[in-house]
């Protein structure tokens, strides 16, 4: 019995120095983020094959770099009342960029430098539609003008600085990054936002958004109401598309194609931008595009929506050549389309057979679900308002309509006046907009 109690005694030892072993075995690999099991990484340690960011100790360099190019706006409009904005020089003989809300019905403009010196500007252009204004004003030494980056290489996740003169704080620095890009706000048919977690404030208005080599890459706009650290810029290649339009004609003048699209769910959740009508004797028509082609790409740049297709479009001068990638059923092809300046409110209205509302520019289709806009016409008063192709209309001065009876009968109504109002739809929102009859 003392031999037997011997071999237990020595075999129980063993077992604690093998159990012992295995522990220790096991937290080292757990602590080298392995699997005991497989020997296969659990998570990644190893920080040198990650990019390393050293930021900068101080944004001060920048700054000074950059800020004799913003000034402050403030304009004098029929009475006394006086807007804050901001702007950025962008030449030597003196233009300025700003928003177009910020001067708009200004009867007198004048920027102050960041040195304190005053200036008197004039308007050389605006453009509602992007909330874009160009100022022309004779500079001093003190204004050396920014440099213009490329916002189309920007990535979510770069720093940015914003300068401005929010609520008349003039030459205030907040700076964040981008976070997220192309985004759609529900503003205007152009909306292609950066957004950044800088700060922006009324006053802000106009002011630019810098990269970290001191570029503007943004004209800062708009801020959410929703929620802090939400601001939005126009991209700087936006801003470069349309400034030589307002410099020769003072507005911008639209690229027109000559059709209606309509967005069709398509492969792996994505949708297609396609053809929905064809005007006669457009450019698209003259090109051979037909109802239910699919627009893939224009100059080789993927789109999928409406509202990609129409800034792609828009922005382009008339007599510009666009190729356009197209698929009809399972082939493609690339077309070469000149555009054609959009026309006058009176030719676009004789395009469309039925369902038009010609004083406000507006044509729609009767569907199982009621009426839906399938055309507006450039230049009225339905496509300032923000209608687009796609909208629902279920109302019309407070009358519930599904067809074209109905929308006669409410045009008709006896307290109708010069001011339409008009209940849409849009995905899931429900909205109400007061359109100007002509």
């Amino acid at each position: 019995m003392r031999w037997l109690l011997i071999v237990v005694l020595v075999s129980q030892a063993s077992f604690a120095d093998e159990l012992s072993e295995w522990v220790n075995a096991k937290i080292a690999l757990q602590r080298k983020g392995l699997d005991g099991a497989q020997g296969v990484p659990v998570w990644r340690e190893d920080i040198a094959t990650i990019p390393q960011f050293v930021p900068p100790t101080s944004l001060a360099p920048l700054v000074k770099a950059v800020r004799s190019g913003v000034v402050n706006i403030s304009t004098r409009n029929e009475g006394t009342a006086r807007s804050l904005g901001s702007g950025f020089v962008i030449s030597s003989n003196g233009l300025v960029v700003t928003n177009s809300h910020v001067v708009a019905k200004a009867r007198e403009i004048s920027v102050r430098s960041s040195a304190g010196t005053q200036f008197t500007a004039t308007l050389v252009g605006r453009d509602d539609s992007t909330d874009l204004a160009l100022l022309k004003m004779t500079p001093d030494a003190t204004v050396v003008p920014v440099t213009l980056g490329d916002s189309d290489v920007l990535n979510v996740g770069d720093w940015v600085v914003a300068i401005g003169n929010p609520f008349g704080l003039e030459m205030s620095v907040t700076n964040g990054i981008i976070s997220a890009r192309e985004r759609d706000i529900g503003v205007g048919a152009y909306d292609d936002f950066i957004q950044t977690n800088a700060l922006i404030n009324p006053g802000n208005s106009g002011g630019p958004l810098f990269d970290m080599k001191g570029r503007v890459i943004g004209v800062t706009t708009a801020v959410s109401t929703h929620g802090q650290g939400i601001g939005f810029a126009l991209p700087i290649n936006l801003v470069k598309e349309l400034i030589p339009n307002l410099l020769d004609d003072g507005r911008v003048e639209r690229g027109w194609l000559g059709i209606s699209v309509r967005e069709v769910d398509g492969p792996n959740d994505s949708e297609n931008a396609t053809v929905d009508n064809v005007y006669p004797d457009g450019p698209a028509a003259k090109a051979g595009l037909l109802e239910g082609d699919i627009i893939e790409t224009v100059d080789g740049r993927k789109v999928e929506r409406y509202q990609q297709l129409l800034r792609r479009i828009g922005l382009q001068p008339p007599g510009t050549k666009v190729k356009l990638g197209i698929r009809t059923q399972k082939k493609t092809r690339v077309v070469e389309i000149e555009l054609a300046a959009r026309p006058a409110s009176s030719s676009v209205q004789t395009l469309a057979n039925s369902g038009r509302i010609d004083s406000i520019g507006l044509v729609l289709k009767e569907s199982d679900a009621g009426l839906k806009i399938v055309a507006v016409t450039p230049g009225g008063t339905a496509e300032s308002s923000g209608l687009q192709v796609g909208d629902q209309v279920t109302e019309i001065n407070r009358s519930p309509v599904k067809s074209f009876r109905d929308v006669a009968m409410a045009l008709t109504d006896p307290s109708s006046s010069d001011v339409m109002l008009i209940k849409f739809t849009r995905g899931a929102t429900t909205r109400y907009v007061a359109v100007h009859v002509q």
